[in-house]
């Protein structure tokens, strides 16, 4: 009988605790990590890879995904973690919540959740989790019984839903949120929110530091107000109109006001989700440094990294919030290259060509918001950030480490004796032109068409087991739901 399950030979490691990447072979036992160093004699392992001098990094843990909001989550679970496992990710975190889109009902998280992950069983290519929005009043009361039984440690607010929609200008919030007659989606509930999961903090000191609460910064009345001038003025169309409809101040006025509630409800651990702009940055670092006791994670996009209202697609880069000019891309890089991000998301949403255009298919304000991307996740920051000075143990922090630490994934995250055995094989002088025929999700289109990428995910483990060969998704579903409380 074999010491090790596998040894993948001649790879470069690269690791998020050093500064270096240093060549090795890494040996894989029981689904982890059991030893990285060099010159590992073939002979102790039942299966040898030889990685070809590839990069070894971490398997991506993505931070913010959404399987099943324009397609069933079956099917999501299936095919977009698929895509995902493309992108060198390993394990996936998807936002779930009640309401319109996603299982479409409303109702107790009791019954909810359960249905979430009986849909996902045994589905999906990659590990995953959920992140939970409690919606309405009840909910408050179940984040205990999310965090004690199903191992849920990451909640969600989305700061505009309160006063306008998931594509644009709506005051029906009950209905699309199935709240209870009533009930307000509003800086209110947001504020209550924020006290019942600081409670479940303070009766669970074990795990606190575990248990945090992500924030969609936007702010609903100032989108209303600039939508509405700039469908009138009829200057702009395309990503730079909804660019301007959704404008970056209202992104830094939100950051703000959360700041501040968290501050107000003493809940210090606080995420703020894929910063798109200078001004949502600034926002972000000012309330760090007013409010030092609150531990602030900030998120970026690899879209907002990579494309801007002038690269994407005119219309089918909609998302929210929106892509922005080239100038807060390049604000982004910097701040990236100056450590003020934490980690690096897709945003995944995956949204057919059926389901995106509306029957103007030139009206950005028609389209429905979101796409995917997590197909380019690793490959297109590695690719973008070796031009710009981004290291690569860099990369592994922003997509392993520091989300795995952040929402509680402790056996993800690096290359490391005791950790899952969750590894991706990129080669960095491999140069390709994206395509999105060439990806496993099921959206026909992408933002990024046309896009080259000097950097490839040729191969993927999952704890120790292949799920990408050569650039191909093979196998079936292996992928976990994980328990993190």
């Amino acid at each position: 009988m074999s010491e090790f399950d596998l040894i993948i030979k001649n790879v470069t490691v690269v690791r998020p605790d050093t500064d270096t990447a240093e060549p090795g072979d890494i040996a894989v036992s029981g689904g982890k990590v059991a030893l990285v160093s060099p010159d590992i004699d073939a002979s102790r392992a039942a299966r040898v890879v030889d990685g070809g001098g590839r990069l070894a990094f971490p398997g991506a843990v993505d931070a913010h995904q959404h399987w099943g909001i324009y397609n069933p989550l079956d099917v999501d679970a299936r095919t977009e973690s698929r895509a995902a496992a493309q992108g060198g990710v390993t394990t996936g975190l998807t936002y779930i919540r009640t309401g319109q889109y996603y299982l479409n009902k409303g109702g107790s998280y009791a019954d909810f959740f359960p249905e979430v992950l009986s849909l996902t069983e045994g589905r999906a290519h990659i590990d995953h989790a959920f992140h939970v929005a409690p919606m309405q009043n009840s909910h408050l009361d179940e984040i205990g019984s999310l965090v004690d039984d199903f191992g849920v440690t990451s909640f969600k607010i989305f700061m505009f839903y309160g006063g306008y929609g998931l594509h644009g200008r709506s005051n029906d919030q009950a209905s699309f949120l199935m709240t209870p007659p009533g009930e307000r989606y509003d800086l209110a509930h947001f504020e209550f929110v924020m006290r019942a999961l600081q409670k479940v903090r303070e009766e669970r000191p074990a795990i606190a530091d575990r248990l945090s609460l992500s924030l969609h910064c936007e702010t609903a009345e100032i989108m209303s107000a600039y939508t509405r001038m700039v469908e009138e003025e009829g200057e702009l169309s395309g990503l730079a109109a909804y660019s301007a409809s959704r404008p970056p101040h209202s992104e830094g006025l939100a950051v703000t006001i959360a700041s501040y509630l968290a501050h107000e409800t003493g809940l210090p651990t606080i995420n703020l989700l894929h910063l798109t702009s200078a001004k949502a940055m600034e926002a972000a670092l000012a309330m760090s440094r007013t409010f030092p006791h609150i531990d602030f994670r900030r998120e970026v996009t690899l879209g907002h990294l990579l494309s801007d209202v002038e690269t994407g697609h005119p219309v089918g880069g909609k998302v929210n919030p929106p892509l922005r000019p080239r100038e807060d891309v390049e604000a982004l890089w910097r701040h990236m290259l100056a450590g003020d991000v934490d980690w690096v998301v897709s945003d995944h949403a995956c949204c057919k060509d059926e389901m995106k255009f509306g029957e103007d298919r030139d009206n950005i304000f028609l389209a429905k918001s979101g796409f995917g991307g997590a197909e380019y996740l690793l490959p297109g920051l590695v690719s973008e950030g070796r031009k710009r000075g981004l290291s690569d143990p860099a990369v592994a922090r922003l997509l392993s480490w520091n989300p795995a630490q952040r929402y509680g994934l402790t056996a993800k995250g690096t290359i490391a004796p005791g950790y899952d055995a969750d590894i991706a094989l990129v080669d960095p002088e491999a140069s390709w032109t994206v395509r999105a025929e060439d990806s496993e999700s099921t959206q026909e289109y992408t933002p990024f068409e046309g896009m080259r990428i000097d950097a490839a995910v040729t191969d993927v483990f999952l704890r120790g087991e292949q799920i990408v060969e050569s650039g191909k998704v093979v196998g079936e579903p292996l992928g976990a739901y994980v328990r993190r409380a």
